[in-house]
């Protein structure tokens, strides 16, 4: 893991405005800390020692050190355990990926997170209508649980960005976090927050300057990844606001409801949506993060156990995987690279919820009229479902005004409410909700 070198101490406002001891993390000590499984004196093409194909690969023909790596006894991860227990209040979680650079993953990928944070949680939804439920059929209680009311529906879903596109982080610019850094605590990593409830992670803050050029192999790449996974506290600051409010419940309503029954004590918060921002392609970051997520093997009797719950629930076919979303371009050309991904996805058991068409058209903001800049020549993303069984989730028009708002960090849907490429976005928001919820 990475061991953090002395730095000055800098307090830090968490969300409830408390000062958090910590220390920001020295970006030259990056590079040089994290854990890098390949031998310096190996080939340029090393799997790395912990790879299945240590000391069995072809790049292993002629190192010294093949000996060793072919005979060292390989087992499960230790840390996949720990990486399930750390990210358990995460609900869902939902790679973004795409085979072709450049169709606007990243960009989608950020105006996602704006949507979803701007939407009430799904949760405190259904907990409220219970809870008013029980108290109507009791008859008592009700001022103080409309008070509740208000406080916890005006609660929106709490959303986590994490950046994986480590040569080519985006995702701090799109988010207007440029100028952020990562700060330690006790409890670990902090991610950045843009708001209350929308937070990210990404090599970006790590670094000297924006123009610095990351040149790791896979191994250091994917000691990174599971840093993220691992070392950031995603759902700490949510702790810090349920008690408060957890704080001011007791205060309106007391240990007990009027009617003598016990108050119904909710469990602890949860990350609604972690949205992973990949590279393109299918790369070693891919192919870590599916791993890590999986968890440890499971045995016999849970592999039967799960091919039974997966006939009832397809899209959590994957331990601790909700589940992709597959982003194209309406031509040919990124069509075949996104065929690629799909057989990615179907040969790693990640459970593919749609595919968003992006750029699908230009509407001019004037006049309104469509023009298609990417040709549909074999029918675009639609025709690719249809043909394959997957789920069109929508397709998002082209507006010039996307750019903007990208290099300025802001979210396009909430400052242009009117574009069709921001009712485009509201819809495939509310099927990604429905899908997962």
């Amino acid at each position: 893991m990475l061991q953090v070198e002395s730095a000055r101490p800098a307090p830090i406002l968490n969300r409830s405005g408390g000062a958090l001891p910590s220390t920001v993390l020295p970006p030259s000590a990056i590079a040089s800390a994290l854990p890098d499984s390949v031998p310096e004196n190996a080939p340029a093409a090393c799997p790395g020692t912990d790879s299945d194909q240590a000391g069995l690969a072809s790049a292993c023909a002629g190192c010294p050190n093949q000996a060793v790596c072919a005979t060292t006894p390989k087992g499960p991860d230790p840390d996949l355990a720990r990486i399930a227990q750390r990210l358990a209040r995460v609900r869902h979680k939902i790679l973004i990926m795409s085979g072709k650079g450049g169709v606007g993953k990243s960009t989608f990928t950020a105006q996602l997170a704006w949507g979803f944070s701007a939407v009430a949680s799904a949760e405190e939804a259904e907990e409220e209508q219970s809870m008013m439920e029980r108290k109507h059929s009791q008859g008592s209680g009700r001022s103080s649980n409309n008070k509740r009311r208000k406080v916890r529906q005006q609660r929106p879903t709490q959303t986590a960005v994490m950046d994986l596109d480590i040569c080519g982080p985006s995702i701090p610019t799109l988010l207007g976090l440029t100028r952020s850094n990562i700060h330690q605590s006790a409890q670990g990593w902090q991610p950045v927050y843009v708001s209350d409830n929308l937070c990210a992670m990404s090599i970006g803050f790590l670094l000297p300057s924006q123009s610095s050029a990351v040149i790791w192999r896979g191994p250091k790449k994917n000691g990174l990844i599971k840093q993220f996974l691992l070392d950031v506290d995603w759902v700490g600051a949510l702790d810090e606001q349920d008690d408060e409010e957890t704080e001011q419940e007791e205060e309106e309503d007391g240990d007990e409801d009027e009617g003598g029954q016990e108050r119904t004590i909710p469990g602890p918060p949860m990350l609604d949506y972690m949205l992973i921002d990949t590279p393109p392609g299918t790369s070693d970051e891919h192919l870590s993060i599916v791993s890590f997520l999986q968890g440890p093997p499971a045995s016999k009797k849970q592999q039967q156990q799960q091919q039974s719950e997966d006939a009832q629930a397809p899209l959590t076919a994957v331990a601790g995987l909700t589940g992709a979303i597959l982003l194209t371009t309406p031509q040919e050309i990124s069509l075949q690279d996104v065929r690629k991904e799909i057989s990615f996805c179907r040969k790693m058991d990640v459970p593919i919820l749609g595919v968003v068409e992006n750029m699908a058209g230009f509407v001019c903001p004037a006049c309104h009229g469509h023009s298609d800049v990417f040709y549909p020549s074999t029918g675009g993303a639609r025709a690719l479902c249809e043909e394959l069984g997957l789920r069109f989730l929508g397709s998002v028009p082209l507006d010039p005004r996307i750019g903007r708002c990208a290099d300025e960090g802001i979210g396009f849907v909430e400052e242009y409410p009117d574009s069709p490429a921001s009712e485009a976005y509201r819809n495939i928001i509310e099927e990604i909700r429905q899908l997962a919820p």
